[in-house]
């Protein structure tokens, strides 16, 4: 099928419009995001206005009068404001989801600095240098967190459905497997589909294509579309440049989903090639990247340690009391680079639970990876409460002070596991195992073994220090919550 610019059009007159008993249809009036869109920039930018005027009023009102102090701070959130759009920090494309909004502070913040020394030298500006960069700070400072909790507004209300964009899907369904995967993992991206072009052809599942390729302009106006996201296998080059030709005139965007999938954009950047951009991706991590991890796992694995070592004594002194037998497990782990080493957990189930594994394993509600029971007779009455809480896997801060773990990294898998590994879930050995990962925050024995299988390689292909940070911290909300602990 060839794409032409007359097939496509938004507007065929020849071609009856569906009505809204075809597809679901929302009223304009009620189009959350691309009106949202405008409110949440406006917001963030009367936000940082008004936190640098404040910031600046308020350390200069002693020095210079509330007068000249008021003048000085609207010069300087004037200043912020428009210095951060001219970087890009107000673009509606970054809202919420992308980082921009919140990198932009620092380059800004640099920008301001040079420009107020270059005033100081003119004589134009009378401020000393101490006073201007600790506005510069505070200001900084508190325009991220305001950001912060600006995004963490909008990404809950989009969980709930709302500010979010009607999107349309094109290709193939397999290849459009990616962003449904994305759907299912969050909802804070903002995405809400309202249908599926697919190639003409048999096969596809009633009621799930709208159209072919050739129905996404006139579809993209019936429904009230956001934006458009087209698989790459789904059309060449001419195709896809006539189809944006086609949605000139429509408030729309138009992604391009490239053939990659758990890719995170810091990987990815466009080379151009005479005018063809080219996808670079970062296949390996630097050594400066490795250094960090290892330094932030052996530092506040150590600090940890030391703060559970109290915790970790009382548990085990309650295990001993209330059952027979030791009080620490150990067992054998495949570590990075395939290397055996000896994980240590505090013990609980009875000494017995290896014998009675046989009678129970058709009650088994693990994922085909692992053995659960939620109400596993072999586990003691404290062993519920170290399970319930994670508590006894405390003494594996003492695999990553030792080099063998990392906080955050695949699930330690068993001899047993790794004799059956494929090349592609071998990969997971690339990276130390860790005492937290993407499997532990997104459901731990709730999840499929399929996925358990696909986080670990998320993280093992897309890992970094930041986002080990990331996980540490919901992995704290998880154990409190208790989710998939059993």
């Amino acid at each position: 099928m060839t794409l032409r610019p007359e097939t496509l059009h938004p507007h065929d007159p020849d071609e009856p419009l569906a009505t809204p008993a075809d597809h679901p249809r929302v009223p304009r009036r009620e189009l959350s995001w691309r009106r949202a869109a405008r409110a949440y920039i406006l917001i963030m930018a009367t936000t940082d206005f008004l936190v640098t005027f404040a910031v600046v009023t308020s350390l200069c009102v002693r020095e210079y009068g509330l007068v000249d102090a008021v003048e000085l701070g609207v010069l300087a959130a004037a200043g912020l404001v428009a210095t951060t759009a001219l970087y890009h920090g107000y673009r509606r494309q970054h809202a919420v989801i992308g980082p921009e909004e919140l990198r932009s502070i620092l380059p800004v913040a640099g920008v301001l600095a040079v420009v107020s020394l270059v005033l100081q030298g003119l004589g134009i500006l009378d401020v000393p240098h101490a006073l201007v960069l600790e506005a510069l700070v505070l200001t900084a400072v508190l325009t991220t967190l305001t950001r912060l909790l600006q995004r963490t507004v909008a990404r809950r209300l989009r969980a709930e459905g709302r500010l979010t964009r009607r999107t349309l899907l094109v290709g193939p369904l397999p290849s459009l497997r990616p962003v449904f995967d994305a759907l299912d993992d969050a909802r804070c991206h903002g995405l809400t589909i309202v249908g599926v072009c697919a190639p003409e052809g048999p096969g596809e599942p009633p009621g799930t294509v709208l159209g072919s390729y050739d129905a996404v302009p006139r579809l993209v106006s019936e429904l009230a579309v956001e934006a458009v996201i087209v698989s790459a296998d789904a059309m060449d080059a001419t195709e896809l440049r006539r189809l944006g030709w086609c949605l000139r005139n429509e408030p729309v965007e138009l992604l391009v989903l490239p053939p990659l999938s758990d890719v995170l954009p810091r990987r990815l950047h466009l080379e151009p090639l005479a005018g063809t951009p080219l996808l670079s991706v970062a296949v390996a991590e630097s050594r400066a990247q490795r250094l960090a991890k290892a330094v932030v796992d052996r530092t506040v694995g150590t600090v940890l340690l030391l703060l559970a070592l109290p915790v970790i004594l009382g548990a085990g002194a309650a295990v001993r009391l209330t059952s027979r037998g030791p009080a620490f497990f150990a067992q054998t782990r495949i570590g990075m680079q395939g290397r055996p080493f000896t994980i240590y957990k505090l013990r609980s189930m009875y000494l017995d639970a290896e014998e009675r594994l046989a009678e129970l394993r058709e009650r088994n509600e693990g994922n085909g990876m692992l053995f659960k029971i939620r109400e596993d007779p072999r586990v003691t009455p404290v062993g519920r409460t170290l399970r319930r809480f994670s508590i006894d896997e405390l003494p594996q801060l003492w695999n990553v002070v030792r080099g063998d773990m990392s906080l955050v990294g695949p699930r330690p898998a068993l001899p047993s596991e790794v004799a059956e590994y494929h090349p592609d879930m071998a990969q997971r050995l690339q990276v130390k195992p860790g005492l937290t990962g993407l499997w532990q925050v997104s459901g731990r024995s709730n999840l499929s073994a399929e996925r358990s299988v696909r986080l670990d390689l998320r993280y093992a292909d897309n890992w970094s220090v930041a986002m080990d940070l990331r996980i540490l911290l919901r992995t704290a909300r998880a154990v409190i919550r208790g989710d998939g602990a059993y």
